[in-house]
């Protein structure tokens, strides 16, 4: 086995290991696959080169770029006389992993304060009504009082998200730079 053999295995080893990384949070060992080989690559492949290098079909590679991109993973780019669409990977993992972790859970608390507050306001108006036995009323204010702890919560994970998309958490948490070790 020639050096440029052992290197692409060592490339191989990474790109699966990116994959199955990116599997954890919902993306497709595919699509992990694509985003690594677009990292390792140097240069913007257009979607002929990318399913012949991963020998999938070229729809399967147009929703693979599209799916990555919806993630600010990938990007378009230009080259001079190129007239085909290329695409090159976002190479700042720490913005693709803030990005990413903020967006997908922006979507699941989104979902849990609508319900929180849709539950609210059914409690609410639970408690207007006259007839409310004391018990019914202490159960709903404690739930109430429950339902609030709760909305705090997704609110300051919300607050989180903000703090993680802006640089301030660079100043708190360095990032590691090019070639520093450990």
């Amino acid at each position: 086995m020639d050096r440029s053999e052992i290197v692409e295995n060592i490339r191989d080893r990474v790109i699966e290991s990116v994959s199955q990384n990116m599997y954890l949070y919902g993306v497709s060992p595919s699509i992990g696959r694509l985003y690594g080989t677009l990292f390792f690559n140097g240069e913007p492949m257009t979607l002929d080169d990318m399913k012949e290098e991963l020998k999938m079909s070229k729809t399967s590679m147009s929703t693979s770029v599209r799916t990555l991109m919806e993630l600010n993973m990938v990007e378009r780019a230009w080259r001079k006389g190129i007239r085909k669409d290329l695409y090159e990977a976002q190479d700042d993992w720490y913005q693709i992993f803030t990005d990413f972790f903020s967006n997908q859970w922006r979507k699941v608390t989104a979902m849990n304060m609508k319900a929180v507050r849709q539950s609210l306001s059914e409690l609410t108006r639970l408690m207007d009504d006259p007839e409310l036995s004391e018990s019914d009323r202490e159960l709903i204010q404690t739930d109430m009082d429950k339902y609030q702890y709760i909305l705090n919560y997704y609110k300051w994970l919300n607050e989180f998200f903000d703090f993680l998309n802006s640089d301030e958490l660079y100043q708190v948490v360095k990032k590691k730079m090019d070639n520093e070790k450990k």
